[in-house]
């Protein structure tokens, strides 16, 4: 890409000197020099970048766990808000650094999106300081008390007697973590700030998963940390690593890490939640109550969509694609020879035996593999659409049983740039009336290719980039794209049964009455209840799941307005592209140009897009 830029910079350049057809030796001269001066440049803000980068993956031991590293194996990140203070200083030198060390008009095109995007990060976190107390610390969704388990148990991989000798210490940083965050947690609640009562309840079962068992009380079923800390120490004896001696000193370091640093942090956690609870609203909404919710609100849409568009603006298209898509749903009931109206035809499919698969360990497992087909199919597609392709296997599995929960979203979690790590697509079946058949082959192109995998490999894969670019997170760029995902597999063939393309259109519309509902909590004062009549209505998604979706907005907020948001945009800029270009236009080059700089801001997004259309007209 780089070298196509500067071939082009060079033939501009050439171009506009003069009315004669050759160029002069001394324009040669001087563009050759202008552009060795991007390249000097750019070259050495790479390898700035580079250095910075590495200093903050230094201050986050568990980030380097998630990216397949070993460094500090043994530590775990520090939580505190001094911390967070003490990193934003960091950021905000580094920017003062940038700006001072560097001559932005001498950068090649691309280095400019990296410096752009390096302070465009730096600001969205300075911006967000007045509303650090408004957010909820421990929740049903989001919370250190469920992910550091689960980091120890998929990503803490044990291959040497050090690596388990890690494992062992790092169950102590989680506890300290966990006071830390307790900490935070009750000065949030001393200003007024805690979640509703759901989440506590939620949060309250997840610790009870976590510290129920063995070796805490006398039954057979092991805890999860102490069943993969065995079976981590068992694999090792059998891989000829660990003598046993060796693996009794650990199993016995393990169970006293557990007992002596990890259930008390827990159980601390525990009783302040349950003591903490009357507290709580039993009627929840959202955060427009809060002393200052309505500006934290208005900051969490611009961080989830990188937009300027108001909680009004976004409700509106809400409605509006809500109402387009009604349409669209009607004209496949009326094609499948459905003979009531769209609120019968929901009923038939939420309630009819033949959307859904058996509440069983077979019927789980019929709907991981006949995910794991639907993703064969659309991979064998790829090439047609894509000239970049991921490296990264992709498998499909079933959440964990500590932290599943019925109905709850499916999700999916990144492999390691190395691909040594396959990207993992989660799936919650505790509840396999909550997991539709029509949806789920919508769903597993969204989270699987060609959406987030896809997307988040390719990143991840990059070399034209700088390594902080390829692991930038804009929620609004890679779920508006795993959602533009889903339309596109109609188009690369999928969806055959029509019920299945009803499906597609049952998770758009799940995304649309997001824009609604987020809004409608946060910035109209709408309550729970509210906001799950309205998604009943307008979808035939079982109650258990938009129950789950709806707390989830409530505890998360505008992060579920970034879906829709994001994937206008990626059509918006199709179209154009699309108009501009007739017959230049190449769906490859459009999705390569999409995914080509990893996750992006929309207006950088937009500007990448446009610049990639101004080169094809010129070719």
């Amino acid at each position: 890409m780089r070298k196509s830029l500067t071939a082009l910079a060079v033939a501009g350049l050439i171009a506009g000197c003069g009315p004669t057809s050759q160029p002069t030796s001394q324009t040669t001269t001087t563009a050759t020099a202008v552009v060795a001066e991007q390249q000097s440049e750019t070259e050495r803000l790479n390898q700035w970048f580079e250095a910075k980068y590495e200093q903050q993956l230094q201050q986050s031991p568990l980030q380097m766990t998630f990216l397949g590293r070993k460094d500090k194996y043994d530590q775990v990140d520090d939580t505190s808000a001094a911390a967070e203070d003490k990193q934003l200083a960091w950021l905000g030198e580094t920017v003062a650094e940038l700006k001072a060390s560097f001559d932005y008009d001498k950068l090649e095109p691309e280095a400019k999106t990296s410096y752009d995007i390096w302070i465009y990060q730096y600001e969205q976190a300075l911006q967000g300081v007045p509303f650090r107390s408004n957010g909820y610390v421990f929740t049903q969704m989001q919370g250190i008390h469920a992910m550091l388990p689960q980091i120890m148990i998929n990503f803490h991989k044990v291959d040497t007697v050090e690596d388990m000798q890690a494992y062992v210490t790092r169950i102590e940083g989680i506890s300290r973590a966990l006071v830390q965050l307790l900490q935070r947690a009750q000065d949030n609640a001393a200003h007024d700030v805690r979640p509703p009562r759901f989440a506590y309840e939620g949060v309250l079962q997840q610790i009870n998963n976590l510290i129920s068992g063995a070796p805490f009380t006398e039954v057979e079923q092991d805890i999860p940390l102490w069943s993969d800390a065995k079976s981590k120490i068992e694999a090792l004896v059998k891989a000829d690593k660990l003598t046993d001696e060796q693996a009794k000193q650990l199993t016995d370091d393990t169970k006293l890490a557990l007992q002596t640093h990890f259930l008390p942090a827990y159980n601390a956690l525990k009783q302040w939640l349950e003591q903490d609870i009357a507290n709580t609203d039993e009627v929840a909404t959202g955060v427009g109550k809060q002393k200052n919710g309505r500006d934290y609100y208005n900051y969490a849409l611009k961080v989830s969509t990188t937009t300027d568009l108001t909680a009004e603006q976004i409700h509106q298209i809400g409605l509006d694609e809500v109402a387009r898509l009604t349409s669209e749903m009607n004209a496949i009931k009326d094609k499948v020879g459905f003979a009531g109206d769209l609120k019968a035809f929901f009923k038939f499919i939420k309630d009819d035996d033949q959307f859904y698969y058996p509440d069983t360990d077979a019927g789980r497992e019929g709907y991981l593999e006949d995910s794991r087909q639907y993703l064969a199919f659309i991979n064998d597609k790829l090439p047609q659409y894509f000239g970049i392709l991921p490296k990264a296997d992709l498998v499909v599995k079933r959440v964990e049983p500590f932290r599943e929960q019925p109905g709850a979203a499916q999700h999916y979690f990144p492999g390691t740039p190395d691909g040594a790590r396959p990207g993992i697509y989660y799936a919650h079946l505790s509840d396999m009336r909550s997991m539709p058949k029509n949806e789920m082959e919508a769903i597993a192109y969204h989270e699987g290719s060609p959406g987030h995998h896809m997307q988040i490999s390719i990143a991840q894969e990059l070399t034209t980039v700088p390594t902080f670019r390829t692991q930038a997170g804009f929620t609004v760029y890679s779920e508006g794209w795993a959602l533009y995902s889903e339309l596109l597999a109609k188009e690369m063939g999928a969806y055959q049964n029509p019920y299945s393309d009803f499906g597609r259109l049952i998770t758009e519309m799940w995304r649309a009455v997001r824009l609604v509902v987020d809004t409608g909590l946060h910035s109209k004062g709408w309550t729970e209840q509210q906001a799950i009549d309205y998604f009943l209505e307008k979808t035939p998604i079982a109650e258990g799941a938009v129950i789950s979706e709806v707390r989830r907005y409530i505890v998360w907020p505008g992060q579920a307005t970034a879906y829709k948001i994001g994937m206008i945009k990626i059509l918006d800029l199709r179209s154009k592209a699309q108009q501009q270009l007739g017959e230049k236009f190449d769906i490859r080059a459009f999705h390569d140009t999409v995914l080509g700089g990893g996750a992006l801001p929309l207006k950088v997004l937009e500007k990448r897009v446009d610049n990639w259309i101004a080169r094809v007209k010129s070719s």
